[in-house]
């Protein structure tokens, strides 16, 4: 059995003593089970970066994209720098995208035509979008109906509970991170029973968010298996089949990943 973490940061190695190399995050991953690491990028730097990993480690993916907390360093260049990468067949998705009006600097005119520039490129080409959204969903969604409309669209680090039928009607894959774990996640971890099978996705956002046991600690792709053991157990299930099932999933959402899926 295969896992995938659908979402994570690489680039952000040694925080507070977590592994110092991509070597070793894949090394660790791959160990634990988890063979497919999807690396977001959260700038045209961290894109670059993000390919070369990909290029180097077999199990490696990338999505690309300005950050909410980037977006006041977007410019023609770097749109015209991430055109260019897009085409790469190891690129599943543009983003992380989105909007953060959660103590982000970044005016939200700004976020917002950034926001709306990536869902232009992605629809041009047809690759799915990775959404980051905090304290921001009305404009995130009329974004997303304004500018995205027919996008694949994937909500990274689910944070909408409230919002789970519109969301679901959709059709918008819902990835779950390791906060879902956490005592107080009533919210979300209801929200986690009641999605429907096809639209889940689980992912750790490493290094933040580890899971319970592993919370207040650096968080690694590796330890997604214990957010799959949790997920399992709310709905019902064994850990063997919702990996295969969120394997179906991501294959789905992200078509590119299906040229590895004879090794998943």
């Amino acid at each position: 059995m295969t896992y995938i973490d659908n979402h994570t940061h690489l680039d952000d190695i040694g925080l507070d003593g977590g592994p110092r190399s991509t070597e070793e995050l894949v090394r660790l991953a791959a160990l634990a089970g988890v063979g497919t690491v999807i690396h977001s990028a959260v700038n045209v730097a961290s894109s670059a970066w993000a390919l070369e990993q990909a290029e180097r480690f077999p199990g490696v993916w990338a999505t690309i994209g300005y950050h909410p907390h980037d977006a006041a360093d977007a410019d023609e260049d770097g749109f015209d720098r991430l055109a260019t990468l897009m085409d790469h067949p190891k690129v599943v998705a543009l983003g992380e995208t989105g909007l953060d009006y959660y103590r982000n600097p970044v005016p939200h005119d700004v976020q917002k035509k950034v926001f709306a520039r990536q869902l232009v490129m992605a629809g041009a080409v047809g690759l799915p979008v990775v959404i980051h959204s905090r304290d921001a969903a009305d404009d995130t969604l009329r974004l997303l109906d304004s500018d995205g409309a027919g996008l694949t669209v994937v909500l990274h680090c689910f944070s909408l509970p409230e919002r789970l039928p519109e969301l679901v009607a959709r059709g918008y894959y819902l990835s779950f991170a390791g906060n879902v774990t956490f005592k107080n996640a009533s919210a979300l971890q209801a929200a986690l029973r009641s999605v429907p099978e096809d639209r889940l996705l689980l992912e750790t956002d490493a290094p933040f968010l580890a899971p319970v046991p592993f919370r207040g600690r650096p968080n690694s792709s590796a330890l997604v298996v214990h957010t799959y053991e949790f997920a399992a157990r709310e709905r019902g299930i064994a850990v063997q089949e919702l990996a295969e099932r969120l394997c179906e999933n991501a294959l789905r959402a992200y078509p590119r990943l299906r040229i590895q899926a004879r090794t998943m």
